[in-house]
């Protein structure tokens, strides 16, 4: 055996020591791909030496040392790996199964060769971070290092086999309970490692045999008339590349729906596909969806068309993509009718599109009772090219603006329409006259009562098109276009998560610690909406002149509000104590589900310390999520499945396939959920033994 020499030279005291990789258990610590992050170590790099044991231990010992306890060190002292990846994950598998996250460590060479000879991981709160101090506060808080020593150190010998030598178990914070494990980020890693084949298909070049495409039965549908087919611009062998992988999605993912329409001449033009995951999404968060038309694939001459939505954390969601041959009011309304089939044909309240009279004619035949919304992003960008030199003007660009989302009502709209379009001579400008025609589609001021979840201000909606376009611009197979949208939708799905472990591990910050309002909306509300919510407080506690008028009923309290430095605008709020009913003329919860400044500070002046249970919507809350299958909680889905076998049959699959989602990558909650399902099995049996000689039979 060579003599080994340390890849880096011994650290002095509050030396910083680089290591290969972070991986962290929440947003203290950031995750990166073979990075040379600084670490502040607490003690000397002699104290760590003689603390871990020397690089060069003894070349006939084959036990591990362990210091601390053994629980669930059986796999990781036994098991044998043969790569630096295989030894890393299993030390993350370990920590997945105690509760924390690792971080990789220093590693030493055979002399004068490249060959790794030990390499260590370290717990992910190893060390301390210079210029922090350690208080009872922050000692668990995720972004804190707390210097904890657990450790593990393997060891690589002649034969390539990496064993592990030393091992330190215990840690000196709190450990990750079972139901979070999987949002240790190190965990994640592995997770989306095992389960998702997107990633791997889009760079590792997916591949298809050629030949002509089969559809899986069920998994078509017809039109009588698709009008100016581009088929003849599609290859065959991209046609049933695409196939393939979807059909490969399907026998993946259970409740992973597709469906492809065919022309008269049988021959597949239009396409649209969902996962699982996009359907327990929309369950949750089907009040509002965007469908952007707008990006076309250049290389084949197809569009791009995703449904998104927006969730609890105010984040982009994926509901669905399609790729279209044409843009005729037939592909739309087959597009739409597919969408809502895979959706249980359950409506959203509010759907937001560009500037498309097809695409309006289409939803007015599939969404008779859905309000359709034109988006003010696609408006605005159409008005760069529509309007030429106006685009320069401040003074346009505020009134246009104003028109758009700043009026209060429909008078003050149409008074500064009218104010611009004279002060700046457009009576003639064919666009503007089409827009105002539409007015009731995308003015501000003509929808306050209809719901649309800010999506018009949440900031990755308007660079959508953008970002489909920069996706298939370098992707020419059609295949690789739908790994690459799935692979977005996985990116979005990803910042969920670090959102949602956050919300896990700790409420966020009140700005007024002592405020009961501001603690019970921490409590409820997940971080961002949290932020929100305590803006519209400050603004409405803190910035908003009132005054109280008189009411019939002494239940009743009626006020004019005015916020200072936002012009002389009045808004009314109408409280009741008794029914602790509330409204506001500005309409904000109507529109955004959330309590505006005017009725927080109503709310204020009558020293009432809690949200009103009626005015906490559920989609902003941490709980978003939560028992949304279970039929249960609401008595007319109970009843109905109760009643209706294919509604009982929905109902249980997705129930269960969303139990089955969040056990995934799991060991404790996998074994968990197999010990009820067998349960359940047998007290099946059981009943179905005593209650009749011969069981039905599900397979006639």
């Amino acid at each position: 055996m060579s003599p080994v020499r340390p890849a880096a030279d011994q650290a002095g005291e509050g030396t910083v020591l680089p290591h290969d990789n972070v991986v962290g258990d929440g947003s203290g610590d950031v995750a990166t791909t073979e990075a040379q992050l600084p670490v502040v170590v607490s003690t000397s790099g002699e104290e760590r030496r003689g603390e871990y044991g020397e690089d060069g231990e003894n070349e006939g010992e084959e036990t591990a040392t362990v210091q601390g306890s053994k629980e669930g060190t059986e796999e990781l002292l036994r098991k044998v790996v043969y790569s630096e990846e295989a030894a890393y994950k299993l030390y993350c598998d370990y920590g997945h199964r105690m509760g924390f996250s690792i971080r990789k460590g220093k590693q030493s060479y055979f002399t004068g060769t490249k060959r790794i000879r030990t390499k260590d991981y370290f717990c992910s709160k190893e060390g301390l971070k210079e210029g922090e101090k350690l208080t009872d506060a922050n000692f668990n808080d995720p972004h804190t290092r707390t210097n904890c020593r657990a450790m593990v150190r393997f060891r690589v010998n002649d034969h390539g086999e990496w064993k592990v030598i030393r091992l330190v178990s215990d840690h000196n914070h709190n450990l990750a309970r079972p139901e979070e494990r999987h949002l240790l980020r190190s965990a994640r890693s592995l997770i989306a490692g095992r389960s998702s084949s997107a990633e791997a298909m889009l760079y590792g070049g997916y591949q298809v045999q050629g030949g002509a495409p089969q559809l899986p039965a069920g998994s078509t549908s017809a039109t009588n008339n698709v009008e100016n087919s581009k088929q003849h611009l599609l290859r065959t062998g991209d046609l049933q590349g695409l196939v393939s992988y979807l059909k490969t999605r399907a026998n993946e993912d259970g409740m992973f729906y597709w469906d492809v329409q065919l022309d008269q001449g049988g021959r597949m033009t239009n396409f649209f596909w969902r996962d699982g995951r996009s359907r327990i999404d929309y369950d949750c968060f089907s009040d509002v969806v965007v469908f952007d038309s707008t990006c076309r694939l250049s290389k084949q001459n197809l569009i791009c068309a995703p449904f998104v939505g927006v969730n609890h954390h105010w984040q982009t969601t994926m509901y669905g993509c399609a790729l279209l041959a044409d843009e005729s009011v037939s592909t739309f309304v087959w597009l739409f009718k597919s969408f809502l089939e895979s959706m249980g044909n359950r409506h959203p309240r509010s759907i937001f599109t560009n500037l498309d009279q097809v695409v309006s004619k289409a939803i007015e035949e599939v969404f008779p009772n859905t309000c359709h919304r034109i988006a003010h992003w696609h408006i605005q960008k159409n008005a760069h090219s529509r309007l030429g030199a106006l685009n320069v003007s401040k003074v346009f660009n505020k009134m246009f603006t104003k028109c758009i989302q700043g009026c209060d009502s429909e008078a003050e709209f149409e008074e500064t329409w009218s104010q611009m379009i004279h002060e700046f001579k457009l009576q003639d400008n064919k666009w503007l006259k089409k827009l105002y025609k539409l007015k009731h589609k995308w003015c501000s001021a003509l929808n306050k009562c209809t719901f649309d979840g800010g999506i018009e201000y949440e900031p990755q909606c308007d660079s959508m098109s953008n970002i489909f376009s920069s996706v298939a611009d370098k992707l020419t197979s059609l295949s690789a276009i739908a790994v690459a949208v799935d692979k977005q939708s996985e990116d979005w799905r990803e910042k969920e998560l670090e959102e949602d472990t956050r919300c896990l591990q700790k409420p966020p910050a009140c700005i007024i610690k002592h405020s009961d309002i501001l603690n019970h909306a921490a409590k409820v509300y997940t971080h961002r909406i949290y932020k929100l919510f305590e803006t519209d407080f400050l603004d409405g506690c803190g910035a908003t002149k009132f005054k109280e008028l008189p009411c019939d009923d002494n239940n009743t309290h009626q006020f004019e509000m005015t916020m200072q430095g936002r012009g002389s605008r009045v808004c009314t709020v109408l409280l009741n104590l008794s029914t602790m009913e509330l409204s506001c003329s500005c309409s904000k919860f109507e529109t955004m589900g959330l309590l505006c400044p005017h009725a927080l500070k109503a709310l204020s002046i009558k020293n009432i310390c809690k949200i009103p249970e009626n005015y906490i919507l559920k989609r902003w809350t941490k709980d978003a999520k939560k028992w949304v299958f279970n039929p249960k909680q609401y008595e007319s889905s109970y009843q109905e499945c109760m009643d209706d076998d294919a509604a009982y049959c929905n109902y249980v699959m997705r129930y269960a396939y969303d139990l089955v989602t969040k056990s995934q990558g799991q060991d404790d909650l996998r074994k968990a959920l197999w010990e009820t399902l067998e349960s359940g099995e047998k007290e099946l049996e059981e009943y179905l033994g005593n209650g009749t000689q011969y069981a039905p039979s599900y397979a006639s």
